[in-house]
This record gives structure tokens, sequence and C-alpha cells, in this order.
């Protein structure tokens, strides 16, 4: 069952970008005990996400774009998120 930072970020890519494809990971429990985990189980993301919205923008400019979507949660609320933005192929 997905936690609620977890469902706020899936909710917060899905109304900023309308992707056609994501996918919100948690790993957190594979960095139990490691710097930045918190004990609250929800520390460590992957966001994989697909949207229109990255066709023809840079890696960096795709990261920032989810990192501004996604407000204070990256940095604040959650310690690492590995992002994987892309455009869809035609």
């Amino acid at each position: 069952m997905a936690g609620t930072v977890q469902q706020e970020m899936e909710r917060l890519l899905t109304e900023a970008f309308t992707p056609t494809r994501l996918e919100v990971v948690n790993d957190s429990a594979k960095h139990s005990g490691h710097s930045g985990d918190d004990g609250s189980g929800e520390s460590h993301f992957t966001v994989v996400i697909e949207a229109p919205a990255f066709a023809e923008k840079s890696r960096l400019e795709r990261q920032r774009m989810v990192n501004k979507a996604l407000g204070d949660i990256p940095g604040e609320r959650v310690h690492a998120l590995a992002i994987q933005a892309s455009a869809p192929t035609p």
C-alpha cells in the first residue's frame, strides 16, 4: 500500500504533467539505517515519468520540472529522489 508521501507525489505529478506513464517507487526499505533514513518508511523514492511536456527538454530541465511540481517534498520531506523523466516516443 502506498504511503501518504507517495500518494501525494503521484497526485502532484499527475496534475502537473498528465503522464502517459508514472511510477513512484518507494525505495526506503533499501536504505533502512543509512544516512537520510528518518524511520518514516518514506525517505527514498524513484520517479519514472513519461509525459509530452518533456519533449525537447534536456535531462536537467526535466528533472527541474519534476522537482518544481513536487514543491517541498524533495529535500524537505524526502531525503533522496531519483528521477527518470522522458517524453513519449512517436
